[in-house]
């Protein structure tokens, strides 16, 4: 018996410590993509062929001295190869949990094709983190980047949630279930369209609030703006991208977030009646307001670096909120999510 709780307890704190890491390594990709430190060693997986930039002194050096003010330096290279380091430990962390997941299916009574989806998903998230680098910053493949680490997370927080104590939930609560994985999916819809503005670099398209160059409808582009399969700044016929097109970027996500602060809004003030939510729903509106604020200071100031990682990890923090109180609904009736 003592056994059995020994792997049990071993493997939750490995599940817990990979949860925490995701969540990390979001924020941390958050800093590389705002810190233009994405091709900071501009090939992939080693920078200029080494392991470390240690290496590489030699050619970032040159890169440095051919353009001063360009993509590579020391503190980028740097920046990009911890953020691929940690992200290596991630994927072993999760090799790891699936191979205690199989070996012990029994004890740890949990079916592990969760925990294999969440390798599938990991691996996939590595070639796109590869491709961001092959691919010059494409915005498609850096915006795709962003949601498979939202949907990494997401597994990750379904997989601790497994493994966290049950709460007393009344099973009346059960038909809010949909209306929660509602949320969920317009929550992603709104962070595809920050990683849209992000990626484009439209953040600071329009400088004043709530309207948009003084106009409550400005002049838009969107046709260019949403073509996906382009080069970063440029549209698709290669030209330098529009003005017109980023002010569409921004002008969409900032109008979206409102429909989505509305709806999780009422969710969460729903969600509060039943004790055993109360306090992941009080969370979702605390995250609420505060993306709220940080989206709105980024204008205000003129997109300050802490700030806009604090709005990533603010949409990180909304999606294993609203995966949590998935998890705690389902199992209001006794049911579970497949997987």
């Amino acid at each position: 018996m003592a056994e059995v709780e020994r792997i049990i307890a071993r493997y939750r704190k490995l599940v817990f410590i990979t949860w925490f890491l995701t969540l990390d390594l979001i924020m941390f990709g958050a800093f590389v993509r705002l810190t233009d430190s994405g091709l900071g060693c501009p090939d992939w997986p080693g920078c200029y062929g080494q392991a470390t930039p240690l290496g590489a002194t030699h050619h970032i050096t040159q890169a440095l001295e051919a353009m001063p003010y360009g993509a590579v330096s020391f503190f980028k290279a740097w920046i990009e190869m911890i953020h691929r380091y940690a992200g290596s430990i991630l994927g072993m962390l999760i090799i790891a949990i699936v191979y205690m997941a199989w070996r012990h299916r029994t004890v740890l009574r949990n079916t592990p094709r969760l925990a294999t989806f969440v390798l599938v998903v990991v691996c996939v998230q590595g070639a796109f983190g590869a491709w961001t680098v092959t691919h010059r910053l494409m915005p498609i493949i850096v915006t795709t980047h962003l949601l498979g680490g939202m949907s990494l997370l997401a597994l990750m927080t379904w997989l601790a949630a497994r493994e966290k104590g049950h709460t007393a939930i009344s099973p009346a609560i059960h038909p809010m279930m949909p209306w929660a994985a509602a949320g969920l999916i317009l929550l992603f819809v709104q962070i595809a369209l920050g990683g849209w503005v992000s990626t484009n670099y439209a953040a600071l398209a329009c400088m004043d609030f709530p309207t948009c160059h003084g106009q409550w409808l400005p002049q838009m582009d969107f046709r260019e703006g949403y073509s996906l399969v382009r080069g970063l700044g440029v549209q698709s016929s290669g030209q330098a991208i529009s003005q017109y097109a980023l002010t569409a970027i921004h002008w969409t996500h900032r109008n979206f977030a409102f429909v989505v602060f509305i709806y999780m809004g009422i969710l969460g003030l729903k969600l509060r009646h039943e004790p055993g939510l109360r306090y992941p729903a009080t969370l979702l509106l605390v995250l609420l307001f505060a993306q709220l604020l940080t989206g709105l200071t980024t204008i205000f100031f003129q997109w300050p670096l802490l700030i806009a990682v604090l709005h990533n990890g603010g949409a990180a923090g909304l999606v294993l909120i609203t995966v949590t109180l998935l998890v705690r609904i389902a199992r209001a009736n006794g049911s579970k999510i497949p997987l």
